[in-house]
């Protein structure tokens, strides 16, 4: 795949240090955020992030285990999809 990227996406019931934990794990895998937005709504917080990694040497499916296995203990859903593959299954 032509791209390092990665879209990001935690949804679940809102609690103190998804973001710390989150963002943790990344920092472990040396993944960078590019671009951020999350809110709250309704008490379901929602986060999804444009996120970079380097190419060289970086084990996706390592990452997505860590990034479920991280979500899971917290309860919410985190999904990790490549950046091509995302932009692939939602052109029109």
């Amino acid at each position: 795949m032509a791209s390092s990227r990665f879209i990001i996406a935690v949804i679940g019931s809102d609690r103190v240090g998804i973001v710390a934990r989150i963002t943790t794990v990344m920092a472990n895998f040396n993944v960078n955020i590019v671009d951020i937005s999350q809110t709250i709504m309704q008490g379901i917080f929602t986060m999804i992030m444009l996120a970079e990694a380097p190419q060289e040497n970086f084990d996706l499916a390592a990452f997505q285990e860590a990034m479920g296995a991280e979500g899971k203990s917290l309860g919410v859903e985190v999904k990790v999809q490549h950046e091509d593959a995302f932009r692939f299954m939602h052109r029109i």
